[in-house]
């Protein structure tokens, strides 16, 4: 049962599209995944998949599956080879992902509207080395995983989060994508504002919304809604605009992004940004097939609104959605943006050997398990690290200072430190591949003994005793230890299930 007020609002807004628009709630949702080429390459893993595909066409690694299908019931979404996403919900970060250069962007736009096949086939890395990215309302994560899948771990990303218990989820789903240059943040957008200045070269605004968009896929969003929310997001959506703008660098790329379909959140929302930041404008983009331009007559009649997009149900397989892709302008690459408390200092690898102050233990643990490959990412020369108590992390490169932040995450979390022994975190196993282990036991993904494994079970295994990577084809899953013949279970107990 949709709401009066909505159906009215709606009739009005879409006229004789309307019944079309009301008939796609009788209809099934589309249900959607997308690749995490930080593990695998979409065009492998098309042909291998043990589901049913079909690909989002705006999404470079988005595929549709089957509704009889469920893949999160599959030992690869426990391991991080792929994450389930609303297929809409994917267009902004396509938008966001795009190349820089003026010049560039609306041919690539256009390149990059129709399907790309393949993690690095088709779609070359355009988020590099120095970029600084911000996806300000971050949680549940898939957002931000897509972020990092283009950014194959160079740069930096801030996912942020303002809400403690959807913090802690964002967390654990950047670390079961193997995320190594993320920092997680549960922070407000005022208080990160203070912290940094003109800093980020992209930032992501999914702002909290009415949700509309989602009516056919939670009940519950329809039941909550009213005309005065509608009003209640529309202003909290300039508060976090105007923390955004703060925090963008000259020449940067900020995408605005809802999943509601009231023009006051869409349309009114970036009018009214753009009176309030006349620095800013609207980055022409291409549409996919089946997206539609925004209606400048929602959003005080300006003609640059039509380079906005709207996403409906019933012009295209996926949910309500809106984005806006804006440029602040000035030139990238003047440096005038700083973090208040600069850049993380943390342990420095020269200095990681020093009882009480660096962590030896890790060292040792490195040695004995990693190959060269592994030496070269996790312990290489250079590397600084953080110690929260006996917890020790990995700093990304060029990662801002956590001091006088609620950070949750910063950088990779490498392990605990237990009475003059180092335990690897189920976060550095998701991360690390299996030329980078030196020992590893690779489980067939419809077998026994993965659904035990990720249900608490050891298993017998024959090698050398210690630390191993446990795989499903090939794919990291966690940490086994062998000894005696059997490999005992490190899986986290808070994440054991039956599959």
């Amino acid at each position: 049962m949709l709401p009066e007020d909505f159906v009215n609002r709606m009739k009005e807004m879409l006229g004789e599209e309307y019944p079309a628009f009301y008939e796609s709630y009788e209809k099934p949702r589309y249900q959607a995944l997308r690749v995490n080429p930080l593990k695998a390459e979409s065009r492998k893993f098309d042909a291998i998949a043990p589901f049913s595909l079909a690909p989002v066409p705006w999404a470079a690694d988005g595929f549709y599956y089957a509704a009889s299908d469920t893949p999160g019931r599959h030992p690869y979404h426990e391991a991080g080879v792929y994450y389930i996403q609303e297929p809409s919900a994917m267009a902004p970060v396509e938008y966001l992902t795009l190349p820089l250069a003026a010049e560039q962007t609306a041919a690539a736009a256009g390149a990059d509207a129709g399907r790309r096949d393949g993690a690095d086939n088709g779609k070359s890395v355009v988020v590099g080395d120095g970029e600084r990215i911000l996806d300000l309302c971050a949680a549940p994560g898939g957002k931000s995983t897509q972020i990092a899948a283009a950014m194959r771990g160079n740069g930096i990303l801030v996912s942020n989060e303002i809400h403690p218990a959807r913090a802690k989820i964002l967390s654990e789903n950047m670390e079961r994508m193997g995320i190594c240059n993320a920092m997680v943040t549960n922070e407000t957008p005022q208080h990160l504002a203070e912290h940094f200045t003109e800093y980020f070269t992209r930032i992501l605004v999914d702002a909290p919304c009415s949700g509309e968009g989602m009516f056919r896929k939670n009940e519950e969003a329809c039941g909550q809604w009213s005309l005065d929310n509608v009003r209640l997001c529309a202003d909290r959506q300039d508060e976090i605009l105007d923390c955004a703008a703060t925090m963008l660098s000259q020449g940067g790329r900020l995408v605005y992004s809802t999943c509601t379909f009231a023009p006051a959140e869409n349309e009114g929302s970036v009018s009214r940004f753009l009176d309030r930041h006349p620095e800013f404008y609207i980055e022409k983009v291409a549409p996919a097939e089946g997206m539609a331009p925004g209606v400048p007559a929602w959003g005080d009649g300006r003609a640059e609104l039509l380079a906005t997009i709207r996403l409906w149900p019933h012009r295209l397989h996926g949910e309500g959605h809106y984005l806006a892709v804006l440029r602040k302008s000035g030139s990238l690459g003047n440096d005038s943006g700083y973090a208040a408390n600069g850049e993380e200092n943390g342990i420095l690898a020269r200095d990681i050997k020093t009882p009480g102050k660096g962590c030896v233990e890790y060292l040792e643990f490195a040695e004995t398990s990693f190959t060269k490959a592994g030496m070269k990412r996790f312990a290489y020369e250079g590397a600084k690290y953080i110690k929260f108590g006996d917890q020790l992390y990995l700093v990304p490169q060029g990662m801002p200072s956590v001091k006088g932040l609620k950070v949750l995450r910063p950088g990779l979390h490498l392990g605990t430190v237990k009475k003059g022994r180092f335990e690897p975190s189920h976060a550095l196993a998701l991360a690390a591949k299996t030329g980078e282990v030196l020992h590893t036991a690779d489980l067939p993904a419809d077998s026994r003994e993965i659904r035990g494994y990720l249900n608490g079970e050891t298993f017998p295994a024959e090698g050398e005793k210690g630390w191993y990577l446990v795989t499903v084809d090939g794919y990291s899953a966690g940490w086994g230890k062998l000894t005696g013949g059997v490999m005992k279970n490190h899986y986290p107990k808070g994440l054991r299930k039956q599959l």
